[in-house]
């Protein structure tokens, strides 16, 4: 009887997948189609957990079946991300002016990622005592009690190293591992690695042009090839979206969630506070911020329902260069770093958060002291966090074990972990894009034609 069941709801999801694709057919656009796969995949979720119950083996079975839409998108975004990194600042590089000056910008952009990541650690940390949010009333259940092995675990290891070893572990010793995302910093490696070479790059067309130009054309080739595969992948995105909403919808723990429900709304008042700041910090530039909230959503859209700061790096870049008018090399630039560095979401605002709701339990008073300290590790763990699943998980361990913290308590929050990363995963791309306006504008390279244009087109046509 099970298997009739999970027959039937494999027949109605590929009949949804077929109601896609007869849309795409009639040419609905993108972003529709992208907004459509949201909602039918809530409701869907929704249904076959008011139907047969979140623990039920029809559900766990039709989700696996599900999960090779959902994961193996997942999975080709994935696939994707290290090429994509290299590659942009590479061709960032190439496509760059000579005389452009790389360091001003990209210090700039830097400056500003972790400046805004500092502001959201306080902005988490205001939230935290203004709801009151302690964890030393939550139990952990068996699953939590699982991930806190899990986290005690990691955090171990984190704590074999010091501050300045952790540092350290940024640069690529050996880049062709990290090519294989084989270590918790390995995205910032290829980031670094990229930059190096960028940097030979430049010294060599001004010591040898020649040899410089056919390198460069080479690195714009190698840039538009990829751009193809990425135009391949973004292309699945609505029928990925509608499995990982499913799935997600479909196993959440709806009473947990309701247990956890002030930290969840603690989480997303301190999100959309944060995002309110990009705003206001694109508009003290002098530039509309409803242009960029207009421009910026469909980027945003596929952050919050991919999960994925990685994942949406193609349509971050694109959005910027595209819509935005940002130069290719600053937003190649701003992409990759909000990729490992400064993100606001999964290490400025949570971590904080996590930091004095924890506290209490600690015995930790929380004093000016505390907070001050705690904004700092906040920025400085920043460094480096993967824009992938668990990076916010990496960020919190960081953060709580060097301020002497228990990592264990964090666990209790595994069964809102999906419903909170959306927004964070957001607000995290928002901030690299800010970063990349930011700059433009006040290097005097933004342009404003492109930015203030009512008429654009789709993402997904300009891949």
């Amino acid at each position: 009887m099970d298997a009739l069941l999970v027959i039937i709801n494999l027949i109605a999801f590929l009949l949804l997948i077929g109601a896609l694709v007869v849309l795409k057919r009639r040419n609905v656009k993108f972003s529709y189609r992208v907004m459509i796969g949201l909602l039918i995949g809530l409701v869907f979720g929704a249904a076959l957990q008011l139907i047969y119950g979140v623990e039920n083996t029809v559900i766990t079975t039709t989700m696996d079946w599900v999960a090779i839409v959902g994961s193996g998108f997942v999975r080709l975004l994935q696939m994707i991300v290290m090429p994509l990194i290299f590659i942009s600042i590479l061709s960032a590089f190439a496509k760059m002016d000579i005389q452009e000056k790389f360091l001003k910008s990209g210090l700039k952009i830097i400056g500003i990622l972790l400046g805004t990541t500092a502001i959201a650690a306080a902005i988490g940390i205001t939230t935290a005592l203004v709801f009151n949010l302690d964890a030393s009333s939550l139990n952990l259940g068996e699953a939590e009690n699982e991930r806190a092995l899990s986290l005690e675990s990691t955090a171990s290891e984190v704590q074999d190293q010091t501050l300045p070893q952790q540092l350290v572990s940024l640069l690529p010793a050996n880049p062709f591992l990290d090519f294989t995302g084989d270590r918790a910093t390995s995205t910032i490696a290829v980031v670094f690695f990229a930059i190096f070479l960028g940097v030979s790059f430049v010294r060599l067309m001004q010591r040898n042009p020649e040899s410089g130009d056919k390198i460069r054309q080479g690195l714009i080739a190698l840039n538009d090839w990829v751009m193809q595969l990425v135009k391949l992948v973004l292309a699945l995105t609505p029928y990925g979206i509608l499995a990982i909403m499913t799935s997600t919808v479909a196993t959440s723990d709806f009473q947990a969630i309701y247990d956890l429900g002030l930290f969840v709304i603690a989480s997303y008042a301190a999100l959309i506070t944060m995002y309110i700041i990009h705003l206001l910090l694109i508009s003290l530039t002098g530039l509309n911020p409803v242009q960029y909230f207009k421009k910026t959503s469909e980027a945003l859209l596929f952050a919050f329902t991919s999960r994925s700061s990685a994942g949406t790096l193609p349509l971050n870049i694109q959005t910027q260069r595209t819509r935005l008018g940002i130069p290719a090399s600053i937003a190649n630039f701003s992409g990759s770093f909000g990729l490992s560095i400064g993100q606001n979401g999964c290490a400025g605002i949570y971590p904080a958060m996590l930091g004095i709701m924890i506290a209490p339990a600690a015995g930790v008073e929380i004093n000016a002291q505390f907070i001050l300290t705690l904004i700092a590790v906040t920025v400085i763990a920043s460094l480096g966090i993967a824009g992938v699943g668990g990076g916010a998980t990496f960020a919190a361990i960081i953060v709580l074990s060097t301020m002497n913290l228990p990592v264990a308590l964090a666990a209790v929050l595994i069964s809102i972990e999906p419903l909170i990363d959306m927004g964070r995963t957001a607000l995290n791309v928002n901030g690299s894009m800010t970063a990349g306006t930011i700059t433009a504008k006040t290097n005097g390279t933004l342009d404003k034609s492109v930015y203030n244009d009512e008429n654009y087109g789709e993402l997904a046509a300009e891949a």
